[in-house]
């Protein structure tokens, strides 16, 4: 349970948005092709367009956030994203299909750069890991009891069911922008909304495209979350098209992966509050990444039990990492960003996240299907290569923010971390 009352109240929060998610992206492949009538080829170039607008809308979302406030952008995305689950049920068509996906993602994307502001603004500097860990589990919660809850409609078989499942996903999605609307501002919000005084201490502080290092290091751990490629497109193909392991054991391979991402975040973020914490993490991350792959790459010479002890050891691996990297992530984001630009900070690091994760699905996917064990290797190696350039990237941007972060000590509007 989290300490303290609003981080509980935001563990609630991110309950209700990952189960609106979750309810309807465990069933979208065959809501997408059997009630909207499109074939996966469609879907897939849909999913393309919206992240392209994604990739588009980071920066100008997360200046927007610094103009108006992180609660009030966040509730104005997630009000939206959920608005837009009311008109799936009535859509027919690529072109539609196109703009309903571009539109959502559009909302999305304020949403979650006006919720990474925000829950940077409002817990004292020892207390932001920590209470991401949290609501880390929290999410991984909600995307489970919503992936139930679409399992229960797949089950029944039935069109009708499945179509009006996005209306349950509606219903959540405004009960948590209500939620957001009725938590405490942040800093933040009370600053953005004096805007000659907010002009005032943003006119000597650079911009984050000045920032190198803090660009690089969001690159570097972009490619390190790649982790979550292997987790949900290779390490499944390669069980399918590589080895005798039975095909239920998907199952097992995420319902471990979805355990382990709730109760264990608090566990490894324990005692990360410095950027050299981070790294550890990131190194340990690292590890956890080339251990999977060289497990994973044994199973294709070994048949039976061992072969699916083999799979679900390097599953279990990559879990690891996600973990590991993620409580770094937090950590760099609470000390290499401007207070100051943190909707900026967030909008460079989305971007950078996107141009070094979005090659990762296709070039693993053929690395391991066409090179074998060569391939499993450079996976591996391109961890290895993206923690190298961690370190020194990393101290850059902690050297800028040591010269250019003035008077950024830490705004926390009085009240908000008490019970």
């Amino acid at each position: 349970m989290p300490p303290t009352l609003l981080a509980r109240r935001l563990a609630l929060q991110s309950l209700l948005w990952a189960t609106a998610r979750g309810s309807f992206y465990t069933g979208s492949a065959v809501f997408f092709t059997k009630i909207v009538g499109l074939s996966a080829t469609k879907v897939g170039l849909g999913m393309t367009f919206a992240g392209v607008a994604a990739f588009l809308i980071a920066y100008p979302a997360g200046r927007l956030v610094d103009r108006y406030g992180p609660k009030r952008t966040w509730a104005f995305g997630a009000i939206g994203a959920a608005a837009a689950f009311g008109f799936w049920p009535w859509m027919h068509g690529f072109g539609p299909y196109v703009a309903l996906a571009v539109l959502f993602e559009v909302f999305s994307n304020f949403s979650q750069a006006g919720y990474q502001a925000y829950v940077l603004d409002v817990f004292a500097d020892e207390q932001r890991v920590a209470a991401q860990a949290y609501l880390y589990s929290a999410l991984n919660l909600g995307f489970t009891v919503g992936a139930l809850v679409s399992g229960g409609a797949l089950a029944l078989n039935s069109p009708t069911v499945l179509r009006w499942v996005p209306m349950l996903s509606l219903v959540i999605g405004l009960l948590n922008g209500l939620a957001i609307t009725r938590l405490p501002r942040a800093d933040h919000d009370i600053r953005a909304a004096d805007r000659e005084r907010r002009a005032e201490e943003r006119a000597g502080t650079p911009r984050p495209t000045r920032n190198a290092g803090w660009f690089l290091t969001s690159l570097f751990t972009g490619v390190l979350w790649t982790n979550q490629t292997l987790l949900s497109v290779v390490i499944p193909l390669w069980l399918v098209q590589r080895t005798d392991a039975p095909h239920w054991l998907l199952a097992w391979l995420f319902g471990t992966n979805t355990v382990l991402c709730i109760v264990m975040p608090s566990f490894t973020s324990k005692g990360v509050q410095t950027v050299g914490d981070a790294l550890r993490r990131a190194g340990y991350s690292t590890g956890f990444f080339v251990l999977s792959c060289l497990i994973t790459l044994l199973s294709h010479s070994t048949v039976g039990l061992i072969t699916s002890v083999l799979v679900w050891l390097g599953h279990v691996a990559v879990t690891g990492a996600e973990l590991m990297i993620g409580s770094g992530q937090w950590a760099f984001q609470a000390k290499l960003m401007d207070p100051k630009r943190r909707g900026e900070y967030g909008g460079v690091g989305e971007v950078a996240k996107t141009i070094s994760d979005c090659w990762a699905p296709g070039a693993y996917t053929f690395a391991v299907m066409h090179w074998g064990d060569i391939g499993w290797l450079a996976i591996g190696a391109v961890a290895l290569v993206a923690y190298a350039g961690l370190g020194p990237s990393a101290r850059m941007a902690e050297r800028f923010g040591a010269e250019h972060f003035e008077g950024t000590a830490e705004n926390i509007a009085p009240g908000l971390l008490a019970d």
